[in-house]
């Protein structure tokens, strides 16, 4: 029997779970930063008389439910508490749901002040502070103490049930997990040990990065071990985070597996981008717009109990019982966020400089555990990430075909600009700017953006233009980049852009790009109570650790691979080259390799090159030189259903080679065992293009580093070499070769690089 325990909810998540009522309504709302609503809130209380009383810890009891929270401030001369909310614009513009959300906080707190100091009556406050103008909106009313206990209890009635019905499950849960049993008769090789460096990993605490060879199960483990370890740890929510579709499906695969949900009570999520998950995308996200919006707040309540009830939340039950309760799938899907066990989405939830879930799981306190599949992308994806562009092609069509009002809003940012092209050296491409933009930028951004903020806000008349929301979006994001800026990033100026009608100066288009996430990645390492890094190529270790900034202590492991090194055969051809020069001249003697390893065992193959370019080249020269040899290429853009369709071409015993890009959709995350996959052609050592902008990363990383070439071009490439190599091999049972068709891969500096159980030949030329 599950003991009666307290149960403790914040104010805030009180109010957000019962208080909110009629439309979702996400129309273009000026709001601050986190750090800006800070400094607005201590504006605020600092104008306030003596004695007045910040961040004033309060809690009430409803049965077993603890209420707690802090009160921004209580005036006790007055007998007024305040519930002061940061933004932007007129405070008229406030949606209704979210004033109401804001009204009910404030009364929780007047409750809870009432019990504490015996007090008949209270003045309860909502400030509403615009930090652009320092004004302040103060709406007030006077409530007895018997009005606010009524509310109050009201809120905690309505959300008592759902609250024990929590914890029961989570009880349920942590004794399922405690008991929870390897779903398969025995582990691979290589994938008990796995599963045991993770669990320990989470029972100390620590994050691990684990290097682990294709096939073993790397999924499986590192799931099972993480779900046996979270009990013991309190840990309340699993995130299971990856860059791609076939990375989140093969964890739903081993939850599946494991049990959930039927055999093991367990809610999980899968979180997709708002764009896959619109059912209107022709509509704007609020009622008068969208059915979906319209009474979202109202009808939330009977979907987020279904949705519950149902546990298993992939992206099609999802939708299915979002639109059989007429809500938005998306914004249950941010609803459930809260309530599920495990949550499986990409990179960006937890990375990104606006992260929801990392967010969310600082709100709540929640004890987090992270999975982070095929980690060795996330170096390139964080980059991008903590990067930004202010494009002044898109700036200059905006303010041209703005209206005067807004024009006139862009008319500074446009001087500033003009001003400082006219400070730079004349270059028809990009150039690298040592020291940053000037200080007085971020602020120039920032206040036209604040000024179109409130021009683009909710008002009678036509919505915004979406490409003129989407440039303050991107603006915005650039100013939060620009002001963490350091040696982590570069910043470049170019190319120039002429206004339309080639009337006018021409402005440079700005970029900051990262070079190095690590500065930006720590708080997200800290906010986790313990993360675990798998990939088949992680190696060598100091460059991811040192790209990703993880803590001094975390753990790393090399498992040996459970492949012996008959199954594949490694041959280098020394006599090909590769490089840009050497193509032309090298192809027919990359093609007949093809050709020649083909006819000696037919079957499927798969053949990466650095480009599209190189890789028809490639694709012609074959099909002039071996005509009888079947064949089918990535092409540009491919989108899921053709991606699936090039897959589907590796059917078991047949035959072909099918030609793919080095690096791309197909390099990794596809699994073709058996017969439907022999070898692979790799004519590429996967190096970034040798340009200005790549060169321009490598001096920085050389200076932070001492090792630029490396990081900037060696590791990365040799990392999508050994990825797209371990397509072939993915069982005890499979047998394949490889062959790496440049002369470089025989190069000792490279050679250390590739997977040790390799054997590798040196083929001799034909």
């Amino acid at each position: 029997m599950f003991p009666v325990v307290d149960i403790a909810v914040s104010v805030r998540t009180l109010c957000h779970f019962t208080a909110r009522s009629g439309d979702l309504d996400l129309r273009f709302t000026p709001s601050p930063t986190g750090v800006e609503g800070i400094a607005g809130h201590q504006t605020v209380t600092a104008r306030r008389g003596a004695g007045y009383q910040r961040e004033l810890a309060l809690s009430a009891r409803f049965g077993p439910l603890v209420v707690q929270g802090r009160a921004d401030g209580f005036d006790p001369v007055a007998r007024r508490v305040e519930e002061i909310k940061t933004r932007r614009g007129d405070a008229g513009r406030v949606p209704a749901n979210h004033q109401a959300l804001h009204w009910a906080q404030a009364r929780v707190y007047g409750w809870m002040l009432c019990e504490q100091l015996s007090l008949a009556q209270i003045e309860v406050a909502l400030v509403y502070f615009d930090i652009d103008s320092g004004q302040e909106t103060v709406l007030t009313e006077t409530c007895t103490a018997d009005a606010l206990r009524d509310f109050f209890e009201d809120l905690c009635e309505r959300y008592f049930a759902w609250a024990w019905a929590d914890q029961l499950h989570r009880h349920a849960r942590d004794e399922a997990l405690t008991a929870l049993a390897f779903p398969f008769p025995s582990f691979r090789t290589g994938q008990r040990e796995l599963a045991a460096d993770v669990y320990r990993a989470n029972t100390r605490a620590r994050h691990l990065l684990a290097q682990a060879p294709t096939g073993i199960g790397k999924t499986m483990a590192t799931v099972f071990a993480s779900l046996r370890a979270m009990p013991d740890q309190g840990t309340d929510r699993l995130l299971f985070l990856t860059a791609r579709t076939t990375g989140r499906q093969l964890a739903l695969d081993a939850l599946e597996r494991l049990g959930a949900p039927t055999r093991l009570p367990l809610r999980v999520l899968e979180r997709l981008a708002r764009d896959k998950a619109c059912e209107h995308p022709d509509k704007a996200c609020h009622g008068e717009s969208c059915p979906l919006a319209r009474g979202f707040y109202d009808r939330l309540p009977a979907a987020r109990e279904a949705a519950a009830q149902a546990a298993w939340l992939d992206r099609d039950r999802l939708r299915a019982l979002a639109l059989a309760h007429g809500v938005c799938p998306y914004y249950l899907g941010q609803e459930m966020q809260r309530w599920c066990d495990v949550l499986v989405g990409d990179y960006n939830h937890w990375f990104d400089v606006g992260a929801h879930w990392f967010a969310l799981a600082e709100d709540q306190g929640w004890r987090t555990a992270l999975l982070v599949d095929e980690a060795h992308n996330l170096i390139d994806r964080a980059r991008s990430m903590y990067s930004a562009t202010l494009n002044a092609h898109e700036f200059l069509r905006q303010r041209h075909e703005a209206t005067p009002d807004i024009r006139k809003a862009m008319d500074a940012l446009h001087r500033r600009w003009s001003a400082f092209a006219r400070e730079l050296p004349p270059a028809e491409g990009t150039q690298a700017l040592a020291d940053g933009l000037p200080d007085d930028w971020a602020t120039t951004l920032q206040n036209t953006c604040n000024t179109l903020l409130d021009l683009l806000a909710p008002q009678p008349g036509p919505a915004p233009d979406p490409a003129l929301q989407n440039w303050v979006f991107e603006t915005l994001h650039f100013v939060r980049i620009a002001e963490g800026f350091g040696e982590h990033s570069l910043c470049e100026a170019g190319p120039w852009v002429a206004p339309p009608g080639g009337r006018g100066r021409r402005l440079p288009t700005l970029r900051i790009r990262n070079v190095v996430p690590a500065p930006w990645l720590e708080a997200r390492w800290a906010g986790a109570h313990s993360a675990t890094l798998f990939s088949a190529t992680l190696a060598p270790v100091e460059h991811v650790e040192e790209m990703l900034g993880l803590p001094a202590d975390a753990a790393h492991v090399d498992l040996p691979s459970p492949f012996a090194a008959e199954q594949l055969r490694v041959r280098i051809a020394p006599w090909i080259s590769t490089r840009y020069a050497d193509r032309l001249r090298s192809l027919d003697a990359l093609v007949d390799v093809i050709g020649a390893q083909f006819h000696e065992r037919p079957g499927n193959y798969l053949a990466f090159f650095s480009s599209f370019e190189y890789l028809d080249l490639a694709r012609q020269r074959l099909a002039q030189r071996h005509p009888d040899l079947p064949h089918w290429a990535q092409t540009r853009g491919m989108e899921e259903p053709e991606r699936d369709a090039f897959v589907a071409r590796f059917v078991e015993r047949g035959q072909g080679v099918g030609f793919a890009v080095l690096g791309g959709a197909f390099g990794e995350g596809i699994d073709l065992p058996g017969e439907r996959l022999v070898g692979a052609f790799i004519a590429t050592l996967g190096l970034p293009q040798v340009n200005a902008e790549n060169e321009r990363m490598r001096e920085r990383l050389q200076q932070r580093t001492g090792h630029g070439y490396d990081h900037t071009y060696l590791f990365p490439g040799l990392m999508r070499v050994v990825q797209a190599a371990g397509r072939v091999i993915r069982s005890e049972q499979d047998r394949g070769c490889v062959w790496l068709l440049d002369d470089r891969f025989a190069r000792a500096e490279v050679r250390r690089l590739l997977p040790s159980w390799w054997r590798i030949e040196v083929a001799p030329r034909p």
